[in-house]
């Protein structure tokens, strides 16, 4: 039986070969796949995401299965070419993720922390954001474009050295007085006038104008303090006045200031007088002839606080003026004799 022993020597020879070849393409195939897979990790590409902790060893993991899987394929069917096909698949698969986040390219790890340079926490969302505005209220009302000013007159027009004069509450009993007074020294001066006390003395009203006085605004009832009134309620006091106002007056009659009562000044009635085409309007000068002080104190009170393009306060309305009237009789020469001119207030 020699020819028998020779073909089974052979094809135990034939099967060892076999064997290495297979064993031979495993190890081909898993030095391949880990080749691969150190080789991307030490240079990954933008591609790549900074979950490739889990995701990617997820792969490598089904890499190396579909490859394990092949070479029992190959085994099965003593392919070495179909095993290393399988082992190639496998790389392949485990080096494959679907894109998160991706590392800026300027990065130099395949991971960061958000201190890190190029770190990118959501590449759709901006570098930096507008701060949200707060929400508001209604706008106010936009001024007309010949509205004065809302900020308040504390100066005379033209400056220099010059007063203004102004008289609140009125026209009352002392008005006719004070006129006359003013008249003498060629003295032109602005009246606050309460809107009642207009409609219920409108000579008065005429005659002022008729002189060359100017007219301010100064509430239908003069409520104190003002700023605490509604809206509407301190809308009603400055426009109703102006009306009243102006009828006295007659046709052509202006009015171009608004006092608050007491000075009581908000943002909110300036603002109404600015739409009511009106300056609000300060004083410098605070004589307290309201406060029936005497006449000693009514002067005292101009000559310590007066200073040029200052603007005087005293009354021809609200009661008693006696004493306003007598001090206006020391005031006006002792005025010119300082070399003081007589103007309006800024508008």
């Amino acid at each position: 039986m020699p020819v028998l022993g020779t073909h089974r020597t052979l094809l135990r020879r034939a099967a060892g070969g076999c064997a290495a070849i297979l064993t031979l393409a495993l190890a081909c195939a898993c030095g391949s796949s880990q080749s691969t897979t150190s080789a991307e990790q030490a240079h990954p590409s933008p591609s790549m995401t900074l979950s490739a902790g889990p995701s990617a060893s997820a792969g490598a993991s089904a890499g190396a299965s579909t490859g394990a899987s092949a070479s029992a394929s190959a085994s099965a069917s003593t392919s070495a070419s179909t095993s290393a096909t399988g082992a190639g698949a496998g790389a392949s698969a485990g080096a494959s993720a679907s894109p998160s986040r991706p590392i800026s390219s300027n990065s130099s790890s395949s991971s960061g922390s958000p201190s890190s340079p190029g770190f990118s926490l959501s590449p759709s969302a901006p570098a930096s954001s507008a701060p949200v505005a707060p929400a508001t209220t209604a706008a106010a009302p936009v001024p007309a474009k010949d509205a004065p000013g809302s900020s308040i007159a504390y100066s005379t027009a033209s400056g220099g050295h010059t007063v203004a004069l102004t008289f609140d509450d009125g026209p009352g009993p002392a008005t006719s007085q004070v006129l006359a007074l003013l008249a003498q020294y060629h003295v032109k001066a602005t009246f606050c006038e309460i809107g009642t006390q207009a409609h219920d003395n409108p000579a008065l009203v005429k005659q002022i104008l008729a002189d060359g006085h100017r007219l301010c605004d100064h509430t239908v009832h003069h409520p104190q303090p003002m700023h605490t009134l509604p809206h509407d309620k301190q809308a009603y006091e400055i426009d109703a006045a102006k009306d009243m106002i102006t009828t006295a007056g007659g046709p052509g009659a202006q009015v171009s200031w608004f006092r608050a009562p007491g000075g009581d000044f908000s943002a909110d009635n300036r603002q109404i007088a600015v739409q009511a085409g009106l300056r609000p309007l300060g004083w410098t000068v605070d004589t307290r002839d309201w406060s029936k002080p005497g006449v000693p104190a009514i002067i005292a009170n101009v000559k310590k606080e007066l200073r040029p393009g200052g603007i005087i306060l005293m009354h021809d309305g609200g009661g008693d003026r006696s004493q306003t009237v007598a001090a206006l009789k020391q005031l006006l020469p002792w005025l010119v004799q300082q070399g003081y001119t007589f103007d309006f207030p800024a508008s």
